[in-house]
């Protein structure tokens, strides 16, 4: 799940801080800024890795493959043409941070953190999995369900300055599948294109309906048929997980705003978890062959896992339809959405699921 972290961008916001009175979070932007810049700092031109005889084939073979993406990205998807993900860096962990996401007992309504020049966000990253698991146990102590995700790739919206601060490729991603490296790679640039403060669901939704359309493309034009059809059975797990909890996201979230008291609201709670792995159970045995990618995900569901998986879904089909809208111009999609990002909340969301 690609996502955006407050990494890179804390560099803009840390000067804030102490002048809007947030002096007793400089810690959280410290690591942050820390964090950002140790990712570049090793970091190296493609190129570089590409001449180096250390570098293994395999990696070679996977950078080559990543120039060609983004140089797709510039040319059919009229993303942004700069210096992300020219650069590679190895990063020697799994996941570039992890996010800490929280949300009440019997509700999927995230909590939100809220940043100088940023807006409000529905998780909070960390480069450290120590320290995100450590704020996730503090926030349980306060009596928060939370969940803890690595997060394989941020944007820092394309804000810093120059070359070296962007955003570069990194070995959390490097190997994904063919169709996945360029879900990635669409997903993070098309930060770089809008960005509406204070609205999570937007900003992942927009970004998820490029990543899904500049990557069938690339599929159906680029790709070899061995890569298509491992992609498709990639992504077809995938297209029933999000079929199943979603799902049960709905189902929760009518248990939630029904009238019974809370103790039946945690009767019914129990039941649909215990319904829904086993669910989950029978789709693995039935559909999957087995396959248990998933299983850490149910084994650790909780409201806050159901509730971030709306920022990254809902809002997909309404872009999807505006693109349609637009001829399938990528120029003149792009500027809707960049008008819909300066509106006002309410007239932006308001807007966006009109009627055709």
């Amino acid at each position: 799940m690609a996502g955006w972290s407050l990494a890179g961008t804390a560099l803009l916001a840390g000067a804030a801080i102490c002048l809007t009175g947030g002096c007793s979070t400089i810690g959280y932007y410290a690591q942050a800024v820390d964090g950002h810049l140790a990712i570049v700092r090793a970091a190296q031109p493609v190129d570089r890795w590409l001449a180096d005889p250390a570098t293994p084939p395999a990696v070679k073979q996977r950078l080559e493959l990543s120039q060609r993406m983004r140089d797709f990205a510039v040319a059919e998807l009229k993303e942004p043409d700069n210096a992300s993900y020219r650069r590679y860096a190895d990063l020697k962990r799994s996941a570039a941070v992890w996010n800490v996401v929280a949300a009440p007992e019997l509700s999927l309504t995230l909590k939100t953190w809220c940043y100088p020049l940023l807006g409000c966000v529905g998780y909070r990253g960390y480069f450290d999995q120590h320290a995100a698991d450590a704020y996730a146990q503090t926030l349980r102590d306060e009596g928060w369900e939370v969940s803890v995700y690595p997060v394989p790739a941020y944007s820092t919206l394309g804000k810093l300055p120059g070359d070296w601060f962007a955003d570069p490729l990194l070995n959390t991603f490097i190997d994904y599948p063919e169709g996945e490296l360029a879900r990635l790679i669409f997903h993070e640039l098309a930060h770089q294109i809008a960005y509406a403060p204070d609205d999570t669901v937007f900003n992942e939704s927009f970004a998820t309906a490029v990543e899904r359309l500049g990557s069938a493309r690339w599929l159906a034009e680029r790709a070899t048929p061995q890569a298509r059809a491992a992609y498709e059975r990639y992504d077809a797990r995938r297209r029933d997980f999000r079929t199943l909890t979603m799902d049960y996201r709905r189902r929760f979230e009518e248990l939630y705003a029904s009238d019974r008291d809370d103790a039946g609201k945690r009767v019914g709670k129990a039941a649909l978890m215990a319904a829904m792995r086993a669910d989950y159970a029978a789709l693995k045995r039935d559909r999957w062959s087995g396959y248990s990618g998933y299983d850490a995900w149910f084994e650790h569901a909780n409201n806050a896992a159901l509730g971030v998986l709306a920022a990254y879904n809902e809002l997909v089909p309404r872009f999807e339809r505006l693109f349609e809208r637009d001829g399938g111009d990528y120029t003149r999609f792009y500027a809707d959405v960049k008008r819909l990002a300066a509106l006002p909340k309410v007239e932006r969301r308001a807007e966006l699921n009109s009627p055709p």
